[in-house]
Parts: structure tokens; sequence; C-alpha cells
């Protein structure tokens, strides 16, 4: 067998960094690099309906070997690409055997450091193998852990006939990062009754809450003139811009100032001339209501700095992108309660939780598949401080195993 480690290393060495600013899909073109070696390796398996569809997306069946005919259809997803926000081309993964807690210095930037203390985890670490990057890009652990680990739990359960289970559905998916992973899954093609995301951080960790998250996008139309004939006519859309972003709280309502259950107003984006600016934001709240709450929050911010401006106007777009996985969770308890057994089943003491952001799993839930995200070890998102432990990568294969079985015991 082919270690998930062995996996991982092979995996991120391919570059499948999405791209926001695209509008092709997938985002990028080198995705599907990654997805047609895994469909090369899912059919050397034997699974031989594994391909790639017209829209960078891999979908494999590993057949049901029960004899029940009732077990829910149980899916494992993870996906292909990278952050847009650290380069992932050239990776370079380290194995640092049996660590021993000192500082991690990285060779290739030697002011990237993993410290105990800076690093959430970091310190339940010691005596594990640590993998990094070299310094210089993120590590693609985010997802390429869970790619590997889902690999590598097919792997084991094609060449593991004792262990009985229904159909097991695997699906990978491209440009999860810019917001567009399950924009073009065909959930009827799928199949599935049930599904697990394998995209989380610690060892243990199942996360059955997500933000609900939306859009904003402000345009500004200033009024342009020539600057030496400008008095008492030019409202620049810049400096309009600029009191926008001036005039959020700078003590709450944002990322760098929240935690738990608080959520954020978030600028990503300005772009335009001093005629026509565009603002984007990411909102972010457990609940809808605390969306609306901070668009209403917004707005009046941006509609108090354009009261000086009374030629200038704007257009405020809002663009709902996913919601709280928990209200369909809710309706399902089964699907946490096996995913619970099956960590206990592999010795850890799983910690339910929610999670700051969102997952595939929250678009999956709203289109049928009810969805929440397991751990698969990874590390520093985002960074080129990325890290996973060997040892977490092996659990998490270990829990996906357990999952199909417990599904079939139960049926």
């Amino acid at each position: 067998m082919t270690s998930v480690l062995e996996r991982f290393l092979r995996y991120v060495k391919i570059d499948t960094q999405s791209d926001p600013n695209s509008e092709s899909f997938p985002s990028t073109a080198k995705q599907r690099d990654l997805s047609n070696q895994l469909v090369v390796e899912l059919q050397e398996l034997g699974i031989e309906d594994a391909h790639l569809d017209e829209h960078g997306y891999v979908y494999a069946t590993i057949p049901s070997n029960s004899e029940k005919t009732d077990i829910p259809v149980i899916c494992f997803c993870s996906h292909v690409d990278t952050s847009p926000d650290v380069s992932g081309a050239y990776v370079k993964p380290i194995v640092h055997d049996n660590w021993d807690g000192s500082d991690i210095v990285l060779p290739d930037d030697t002011t990237q450091v993993l410290r105990i203390g800076e690093l959430h985890d970091l310190d339940q670490q010691i005596g594990n193998d640590i993998v990094t990057a070299s310094g210089t890009t993120l590590l693609g652990a985010d997802n390429k852990a869970g790619v590997a680990e889902i690999m590598a739990a097919a792997e084991y359960l094609v060449t593991h006939p004792e262990i009985k289970h229904g159909a097991i559905k695997i699906l990978f998916t491209p440009d999860e990062e810019v917001g567009r992973g399950t924009e073009k899954v065909d959930i009827a093609k799928l199949g599935a009754d049930f599904g697990y995301t394998v995209d989380g951080e610690a060892v243990g960790t199942l996360e059955d809450e997500t933000f609900s998250a939306d859009g904003v996008k402000i345009t500004i139309h200033g009024v342009s003139t020539h600057p030496g004939y400008a008095l008492g006519k030019l409202e620049n859309a810049l400096k309009i811009a600029g009191e926008i972003l001036a005039a959020l709280p700078k003590d709450s309502l944002s990322p760098e100032t929240t935690e738990g259950k608080e959520g954020f107003i978030h600028p990503t984006q300005i772009e335009g001339i001093q005629e026509k600016v565009t603002l984007g934001f990411i909102i972010r709240d457990f609940t809808v209501a605390g969306l609306q709450e901070k668009e209403a929050k917004l707005k009046e911010i941006a509609e108090n700095v354009l009261a000086g401006y009374p030629n200038s106007s704007m257009d405020f777009k809002v663009t709902e992108q996913y919601r709280n996985m928990k209200e369909i969770l809710n309706q399902h308890p089964q699907v946490l309660e096996n995913a619970l057994l099956a960590m206990k089943k592999a010795g850890l003491n799983p910690l339910q939780r929610s999670i700051r952001g969102g997952t595939d799993g929250s678009r999956l839930s709203f289109m049928g598949l009810p969805c929440p995200n397991i751990f698969a070890g990874e590390h520093a998102f985002h960074s080129k401080l990325e890290w996973v432990s060997v040892q977490d990568m092996e659990k998490a294969v270990e829990v996906i195993v357990n999952i199909a079985q417990i599904w079939e015991e139960k049926a």
C-alpha cells in the first residue's frame, strides 16, 4: 500500500493554486493536473467509474461489499486547489522526523520559524513527524492532506474486503479557496445521501457549524473633471472609498478584533479611478439576522460618507455565498453521531465545534447533502508556516474507514 505520507508529498508538489479573478471554471487549468492524476490512481485501485468531468470535478465510487441493501450512500470530499494568498508553486515539503519541540527554522527563508506558543496545537506534536514547506511557499496541507487521506482510505477499503461498507462516493472539487467549490457539483450524479468534507484542523475535531456568509460590492460613482479646473466640481471616488474604509469600526466588527461567535465586516478588494471605484467586502456571522445587521451597518456608513458628496452615488449589492450548515445537520443527527463514534473507535477524544469560516460542506448541506467537516490535521492555513503531522493524517485515514464501517453496521 501507498502510505498517506507518500501520497501527500506527491500531491503538494503539484501547483494547484486557484485564482479569484479568473472567470474560467476551474479558475486555473493547473488544478486539473492533480485531478487527472487522482483519476489515474483511483482507476489503478480498480475503481472503474473514476473520472474527471468537464468542470474539473473528480467523481468515483467504491461499490458496496455488504449483503445489506439499505445502507445510506456516504461521500467523502476534499478540494484540490490551494489558496491564492501565498504561492503554491515549487513546493518543497520537508519531513521533520520525531520532532523534539525545538524551533523549526525553514531553510529557504530563515525568518519563517515554527515555534511552540506561537502556532496553535504545535505543542501537542512533540515526538511526531511534522511536515512543512521550505519557507517561500505554502505547504498545501489545506486541502491536500484531506485528498491524501481519502485516497489512502479508499485504497485500504479496496484492499481489505473483510471491512464491510456500503457504496462510498469520492468527490474532489476545484476552486474551494475562491468560494466556487460546489458551483457545478452534480448532486444527482454524485448520488450520495450524506457526506463528510475532510478539511479540518486539529486531530479529533468535528465541525458542524460554520459562518453564514455574504459578499458585498459597493460601486462608487464620483464626478471626474480636470484637476486644474476642479473647484466645486470634482468628487473623487477614490477619496470617497477611502473615507468609507476609514469610517469602519476600529475596535469591533473586523476579523482582527473578533473571536468565537462574533461576526465581522471585512474589506477584501479596492479597484478603480477617480470617477469610479469598486469596494469588495465579505460579511460573516453565524446567523442570517447577524449578516443583515452588519450589511445594514456597512450601508449606513457608506451613505453617511456619500452625504458629503451630493453629486456622487453608489450601488450596494449583496451576494449570498453560503449558510451555516448547522441548520441542515440538526435535522440529521446520525451524521454527526457516526463521525463521533468513528473518532472514539480510533482512540480519539472528539471535539465538536464551530468554525470561523466555511467549507464545501456548507453549500453541499444546502444542496441536499448534509455534510459536516472532519479533521485533516492541517494547520496555519494560507501561510508559509503551514504544517501537518503525519500521525494526524494517519488518524484521519482510520476515522474515514471507521465511518464507512459504522454506517454499514448500523444499517
